[in-house]
């Protein structure tokens, strides 16, 4: 079990874990998701959970759908600070605990703050990374919300 799903069981959180063979040559780790989950998942249902750097380096946990794409200007003005980037590969894996393409935003080794797209809003439920590649769950945004102590912010934009 990973940190995420222990966490899930701990607070007892109505969550679904799905799993699927990861391919080291996938070109997304999220379309990879959509596409090998099959369920006929709405790829605006399954999200993606990155690191971004302000620029007093605190790491923020930005969760947007895999059909888009993280508006960072938009996660700047969520998180009331000038601008933000994209974390390095190896500050985000530190943060977290996970791997690049298995970071949860559940059951990370160190608090962020953390952005959940607000087009998760109106979804009955949203599918994330469990914490390893080719590993989903499925829980409610609410619930994903509360065991990060997150916000809901326009933060996603169309590719």
């Amino acid at each position: 079990m990973t940190p995420a799903i222990n966490l899930l069981k701990r607070e007892k959180i109505a969550h679904t874990v799905r799993s699927y063979v990861h391919d080291a040559h996938a070109e997304s780790y999220g379309g990879e998701a959509v596409e090998k989950l099959g369920l006929g998942l709405d790829p605006a249902q399954v999200f993606k959970t990155l690191l971004a750097s302000t620029e007093t380096h605190e790491l923020l946990v930005a969760i947007v759908p895999v059909a888009g794409q993280l508006d960072l200007k938009a996660l700047a003005e969520a998180a009331g600070c000038r601008k933000c980037e994209m974390a390095a590969a190896d500050a985000a894996q530190r943060a977290t605990g996970y791997v690049v393409g298995g970071i949860s935003p559940l059951g990370q080794k160190k608090r962020l703050r953390t952005f959940l797209d607000a087009s998760a809003q109106v979804l009955p439920s949203l599918h994330v990374s469990a914490g390893r590649r080719g590993l989903e769950v499925e829980l409610a945004p609410a619930d994903l919300l509360r065991l990060t102590a997150g916000h809901y912010a326009a933060i996603g934009k169309a590719r």
